[in-house]
């Protein structure tokens, strides 16, 4: 069995086409399918990797190391499986591998054109995936909005690839708005059969039909939207704004579209059990009260820079039955004065990544707040180096300590370019995806995984300058994790007599959280917030 399920959207973007994506791919995995996702970017780009995050949001790192689009994580998350460099493909790679292949010859002589060429690759990476993997259902997403003239070569892609496995084994989702006009008190249905109509002209016919709105869209809407597209009532599909994102598979459940999908697929003798996931979801609304944490970073005017962080928070709280409420802080307002205001209604302190200077000193200043308070603190890839640059300035006297990353001629970098990373160039280029992690034992590291070596995935290029190891744990600094041969640095911490949780990491524990399975050191930080 090799099926196919392509999403697209229509109106406007940004309507939540990956929570559609992802939220039926976790129905179809509780009905005993193997899943696995995909995510088509227009942009021309080779990977999001040295984007602004205030232009795309988080780059979400893979186990094998790609630099990949927020919404694999959306898709982690939710179908609870390790998604590869396969599961994301940009307009700028499908033209990248295209141009070189002319380059090495390897069409022979031809006019490269769009069609074949362009679409050809797309196909192949499509399948691919699928065979990589081993699914039994394949989920891809078109990035964009149809009519983009970006898109066209995705969806001509997806509508020959139909042609080729067969329309039995395909299946086409299109998301689109209805809007809502609170001064005639009505829905307008006009702009998704106008979206639709576009998506027909490409040649592709959705088969169902995600109607997104606010509000809850009434029977005669939906019934217009069946008729006016020519698809089936049952499948046009309500997606409401819900206030928890996890409850979108049941509300889809509801609406019998994991039915509709394996009947028009010819899936048989599968059944739903999602006793599971209702279970988690009522852990989540069995939560009581709040706690109060700040996280301090440089993108914080985009919340999607650190989308991961946050989710890893909210299933964190699932454990410790309370509310995490986020308070936003531009690093570059904290100053010695100006902290004990903004973190006096704090229980705690998260530190996220981050390239460049702009908003350091306030790092460390929040860093050193907490450190000097009690407060609990947790620095991740920048976020521990920060840790290690005010230790090294206030607890070893060393003022000028600093990365070499901001002062590179620094008398005293504790942290440093890595060995492999000297005259490297920007792009796909630094320690990324997974690495092992040795774990000492007696330690809050230790306490939370409760293992003595550990996986987690990586996105730097500077680390812990083992020039100060010594002095630094003659100083107090515990090192708690470290490479497996012991020359990087992975993990620092103070004793829970001196914090009760004061801890850096230089890997991204936030991208393997998922909200059936926190990640385990969220779940030791937000807990010390709550106690």
């Amino acid at each position: 069995m090799r099926k196919f399920i392509f999403v697209t959207g229509g109106v406007v973007s940004g309507l939540g086409k990956g929570i559609t994506a992802a939220s039926l791919g976790r129905l179809l995995k509780n009905r005993g399918l193997k899943i696995t996702s995909q995510k088509l970017d227009p942009y021309m780009n080779v990977d999001p990797g040295t984007m602004s995050p205030y232009q795309h949001g988080e780059v979400f790192v893979t186990e094998d190391g790609a630099e990949t689009d927020l919404d694999l994580g959306h898709y982690e998350r939710f179908i609870d499986e390790n998604l590869t460099k396969y599961s994301n493909l940009t307009s700028g790679r499908v033209y990248w591998n295209v141009l070189n292949k002319e380059r090495n010859g390897e069409y022979l002589g031809q006019t490269v054109q769009i069609i074949p060429h362009v679409t050809n690759e797309i196909k192949e990476f499509i399948l691919k995936n699928q065979n990589e993997t081993g699914a039994d259902v394949s989920i891809v997403e078109i990035g964009g909005t149809t009519g983009d003239i970006e898109s066209q070569p995705f969806l001509e892609a997806i509508r020959q690839l139909a042609l080729e496995v067969g329309r039995r084994n395909c299946l086409f989702i299109h998301v689109c708005l209805v809007p809502y006009i609170t001064g005639s008190d009505e829905f307008k249905s006009k702009p998704t059969q106008h979206s639709v109509r576009e998506l027909q002209g490409l040649g592709i016919h959705p088969d169902i039909i995600v109607a997104r709105s606010d509000k809850e869209i009434p029977k005669d809407i939906r019934e217009k939207i069946s008729l006016f597209c020519n698809v089936s009532p049952d499948c046009v599909i309500s997606n409401t704004t819900l206030p928890c994102l996890y409850e979108v598979p049941i509300m889809l459940h509801e609406q019998k579209m994991d039915d509709v999908v394996c009947r028009e697929l010819g899936i048989e003798d599968t059944k739903v059990r999602l006793a599971q996931w209702e279970k988690l979801v009522s852990y989540i609304y069995a939560r009581k009260g709040e706690v109060q944490i700040a996280l301090v970073g440089k993108y914080v005017k985009l919340h999607d820079s650190y989308l991961s962080i946050v989710e890893a928070l909210n299933h964190a709280s699932f454990v410790a039955g309370k509310n995490v409420k986020i308070k936003w802080i531009d690093s570059d307002t904290v100053s010695p004065e100006s902290a004990p205001k903004i973190f006096g209604d704090c229980a705690g302190i998260i530190l996220p990544g981050g390239f460049g200077m702009r908003g350091i000193e306030g790092m460390i200043n929040a860093c050193q707040y907490a450190r000097e308070n009690h407060l609990p603190y947790f620095g991740i890839c920048l976020g521990m180096q920060i840790l290690v640059i005010e230790f090294a300035r206030n607890v070893l006297g060393l003022k000028d300590a600093n990365s070499r990353e901001f002062n590179e001629e620094g008398e005293h970098c504790v942290i440093d370019l890595m060995e492999g990373q000297k005259g490297v160039k920007k792009g796909g280029t630094m320690r990324l995806g997974k690495y092992p992690c040795k774990v000492k034992n007696s330690t809050l590291m230790h306490k939370a995984y409760a293992s003595d070596l550990i996986e987690e995935r990586h996105r730097h290029r500077y680390e812990f300058s083992n020039e100060y190891r010594k002095q630094m744990e003659q100083a107090g600094l515990v090192i708690s994790g470290t490479s497996p041969d012991e020359l990087l640095v992975e993990a620092v911490e103070l004793s829970e007599k001196e914090n009760p949780f004061f801890m850096g990491v230089q890997f991204h524990p936030e991208f393997k959280s998922r909200p059936n399975k926190p990640q385990p050191l969220f779940v030791e930080f937000v807990k010390s917030c709550c106690k």
